[in-house]
């Protein structure tokens, strides 16, 4: 097992781009962890505190189903996670632009939702594209703005 940090000895420094687009990387990743362990405390601290976030359950759509502008907006978002029995949030390919202490980038992600409900089990996937502008303050990657696009979902019920 690596020690803390260890991970990170191959960079050429904290500045270097290849840190940054790990950071961002490690970013995006723990808002996947934290949705999936439903710690929306530790969710929310990936924001900056003037952080804008949209919903558009139909990615088509270029109206948001749901539009927030602040990091204490997401509490009852992230907290309604809780309404499902597990989740699994898988990260897939994913594009960084950076611009200084400012990038971009798109990331695909396919959601796994489990409910309970009249003894059954059922399974709701939902293909995600994130559309992200992410901001470094103090060293740290944050996100600045998050759009959640749902290209398709498919439900079923689980064996």
């Amino acid at each position: 097992m690596l020690a803390a940090g260890s991970h990170r000895r191959w960079q050429a420094g904290p500045s270097s781009e290849a840190a940054d687009r790990r950071a961002i990387r490690e970013l995006v990743d723990a808002y996947a962890h934290c949705a999936d362990r439903r710690d929306a405390a530790a969710q929310m601290a990936l924001f900056a505190a003037d952080a804008h976030f949209a919903v558009f359950m139909n990615g088509k759509d270029p109206t948001p189903s749901m539009e927030l502008h602040a990091r204490a907006d997401l509490a009852p978002v992230f907290e309604g996670l809780k309404k499902y029995d597990a989740t699994t949030h898988f990260n897939g390919q994913s594009t960084v632009r950076l611009e200084g202490s400012r990038a971009t980038g798109e990331t695909y992600c396919l959601a796994h939702h489990v409910t309970v409900a009249e003894g059954g089990r059922r399974l709701m996937v939902a293909s995600l594209r994130y559309l992200d502008v992410f901001a470094k303050s103090e060293g740290k990657w944050l996100f600045a703005e998050r759009r959640l696009l749902v290209d398709w979902t498919e439900e079923r019920a689980m064996a």
